[in-house]
């Protein structure tokens, strides 16, 4: 079928969908005068109807409803389909069978009931897993009644937007990426297409893994970890349809504007948005909103800002694995030493103080401020037991109240102060200027009331989905562990980071989730050859394979001020907004950076859009940012201004000029007054 007949078969298909779907419109208006006529009836004669009719009444009504909500949820999925009707196909031929059957793969499933033919077929259905796991030739699918084998002859990939075939691809393996399916939409020759064949062989494992209970995703920059990810998360859904649903997953994301930039992800899969949380909003939670603490973002920025020493090795020792251990054996401490029992008497009764250590210690399972009500209890039936007496509530109370009292500290802040004494470095808590906790305080904190006070576990989220692993230290994910107990899929890259204190790397984190699985990715592919090579120059990454997709080398722009410079990137702004390109970052070091360039550009070149950490959805076109908030976020094109020898010039400033390079696809141009960065003058 060539392209043109391509195109006439996709027409026939949206006239079926629109016929289709003016049904259904017909069918949910009939469901709802109907639903009204009963619920009318019902009303209106409900004193003479005797028991039975009233139930078969009620049940005629929620029958109704419960067919009105199915049509409306069809009616939502056949308007998704004329959107984009299928995006593959695969022609196959079941052994024993000379004829192929095209089985075109879509979002969902679509049977024409005028022909009694499922048109489209659901990306997710048994099978529809031809076409991820099998090249040309032969082929097999696990159908209900057993195993089908055959052969495919042809495997095609569409762009559909808003009902319009945009590009065809012929090719032998699946590509996820839309970046990946354009370049081979217009590649003609076998080294592309064996290259992209390699990265769908690398993915494919990862999107249908079922049995990994902790799969970890070290991937480099632009190699497509989020969307295998996310991907992944979706044919789960599909495969444990019965069991898990969009509302059993969560996502952690590092920040409300890439929890936007995805949002769209799944949808498009055909499942429903997805929750997620930030690890601030988490932290709140569970503290109950009774802590008032720094953010990532801002400490983040404090750390660039002033390069505070101290709060540098504040962070450092608290972002570790040593630290962990410590906090583990200041509980076995506090455990065995804070508690002192003593002899109390209940209503002329003797309680001795070795029955209630020996209770303490039975509790030993139970965080320890949650077994002060249990040996209460077991006092009360102590007492009932052995003296015949009933305990009375003010009784209760005071056994309650003098159990508590004998362990030393009971208050979680002088706990958590009490620890840096017990490790004899008491300097190493400090406030905010506003009496915050600084954010390294955080999760510790959040650890220490789990493990003495207990939370309930978020027992509804069967799977946990964490981005920007490299993050997080091991402290938040000891947490993690506590609070989902589920499956979980953790990635990242470690040459991201932004702060060079967090838990950095898959062999860290399987340090506390000793069962994970650990995979990587390795080939690159988001931006060209020229800007990853140009990146690798900055923070070289031995992992990663670079996948040659060429284009223009970066730009080095060097200028006598700052004021030259912004008026160059004005200039680049008007370029950018006549050229086909559709989004552009400029992507600053610091939010006075960041700031100071909005407020110098906005009036002279158009419509920029400036993201900071309290926007909440992502902003398609041209966007100031800084480098924190720009992680996982991709443009056709960066400018990184600012690049001088005084901005750049630590460690962690090369990582942060990596990440901001490495969100380019197309074009990349970094700027300067006066003297550039050590990390690009060569």
């Amino acid at each position: 079928m060539s392209l043109k007949e391509e195109k006439e078969y996709l027409g026939v298909v949206k006239e079926k969908l629109k016929n289709t779907l003016l049904l259904i419109n017909e069918r949910v208006k009939s469901q709802a005068r109907e639903l009204h006529e009963t619920k009318k009836y019902l009303y209106e004669n409900k004193a003479g109807m005797d028991h039975v009719e009233k139930v078969s009444v009620r049940q005629s009504v929620t029958q109704g409803a419960l067919l009105g909500e199915g049509a409306v949820k069809k009616r939502k999925q056949i308007q998704k389909l004329l959107e984009s009707p299928y995006f593959g196909r695969i022609d196959f031929s079941e052994k024993g069978h000379h004829d192929s059957i095209a089985l075109y793969i879509g979002v969902h499933s679509f049977f024409d009931e005028s022909t009694g033919v499922n048109l489209i077929h659901d990306w997710r259905a048994p099978i529809s897993s031809m076409f991820y796991d099998f090249e040309l030739g032969e082929a097999f699918y696990l159908a209900p009644a057993g195993k089908v084998e055959g052969s495919i002859s042809l495997k095609r990939q569409y762009r559909i937007r808003r009902g319009k075939l945009e590009y065809m691809l012929e090719n032998a393996s699946n590509v996820y990426d839309e970046l990946l399916q354009q370049e081979l939409s217009r590649a003609s020759d076998n080294k592309m297409k064996n290259i992209v064949a390699t990265i769908q062989r690398d993915q494919n494992p990862i999107v249908r893994n079922e049995t990994s209970r902790v799969l970890i995703i070290q991937g480099v920059a632009g190699s497509g970890k989020t969307s295998i990810a996310l991907h992944r998360i979706a044919f789960l859904l599909y495969r444990f349809k019965d069991t898990i649903s969009a509302d059993n997953i969560l996502i952690i994301s590092p920040n409300k504007v890439f929890a936007d930039y995805i949002a769209n992800v799944l949808p498009e899969l055909g499942e429903e948005k997805i929750p997620e949380m930030g690890m601030e909003e988490l932290a709140a939670k569970v503290l109950e909103n009774k802590y008032q603490f720094q953010t990532f973002f801002e400490q983040v920025a404090l750390l660039l800002e002033k390069n505070d020493k101290g709060l540098r090795e504040r962070i450092q020792f608290k972002s570790s694995g040593d630290f962990l251990s410590k906090l583990e054996q200041y509980l076995v401490h506090i455990n065995n030493e804070y508690f002192v029992p003593a002899d109390i008497v209940v209503s002329r009764s003797p309680v001795p103080a070795w029955f209630i250590k020996e209770k303490f210690e039975s509790f030993h399972r139970l965080p320890i401020m949650k077994r002060f009500a249990y040996i209460a209890q077991a006092i009360e039936e102590n007492i009932r037991y052995y003296y015949k007496k009933e305990v009375s509530l003010a009784e209760r109370k005071e056994i309650l109240s003098e159990v508590t009292k004998m362990f030393r500290i009971t208050n979680l802040r002088l706990l958590y102060k009490d620890f840096y004494g017990w490790l004899g470095r008491p300097e190493l808590l400090k406030m905010t200027v506003r009496s915050k906790y600084e954010y390294a305080d955080v999760f510790p904190l959040v650890y220490l009331k789990l493990r003495l006070e207990g939370y309930q576990a978020f027992e509804n989220v069967k799977h946990l989905l964490v981005d920007e692993m490299q993050d997080y230290s091991p402290v938040h994910y000891a947490v993690l562990a506590r609070l989902f107990p589920c499956n979980k899929t953790i990635l990242g890259d470690a040459n991201q980071k932004v702060s060079l204190l967090g838990s950095s790397t898959a062999e860290a984190i399987k340090g506390v989730f000793q069962e994970a699985d650990v995979v990587k990715l390795r080939r690159s592919y988001r931006s060209t050859f020229e800007i990853t090579r140009f990146a690798q120059q900055i923070l070289p990454d031995s992992d990663l394979i670079a996948m040659e997709r060429h284009g223009e080398m970066p730009a080095l722009k060097g200028h006598p001020d700052e004021m030259e410079e912004v008026r160059s990137v004005s200039e680049h702004i008007k370029e950018f907004q006549k050229s086909g390109y559709h989004s552009m970052g400029l992507i600053c070091k610091t939010p006075q950076q960041a700031d100071w360039l909005y407020e110098q550009l906005n009036g002279a070149a158009g419509s920029i859009a400036r993201i900071t950490d309290q926007s909440a959805a992502y902003s398609t076109g041209i966007v100031i940012t800084t480098v924190h908030l720009s992680k996982g976020l991709e443009f056709d094109k960066v400018i990184v201004p600012f690049v001088t020898s005084q901005n750049y010039k630590t460690e962690l400033d090369k990582h942060l000029l990596y990440i901001a390079c490495t969100r380019a696809m197309h074009l990349l141009e970094l700027s300067y007054s006066k003297s550039p960065s050590k990390f690009i003058e060569k």
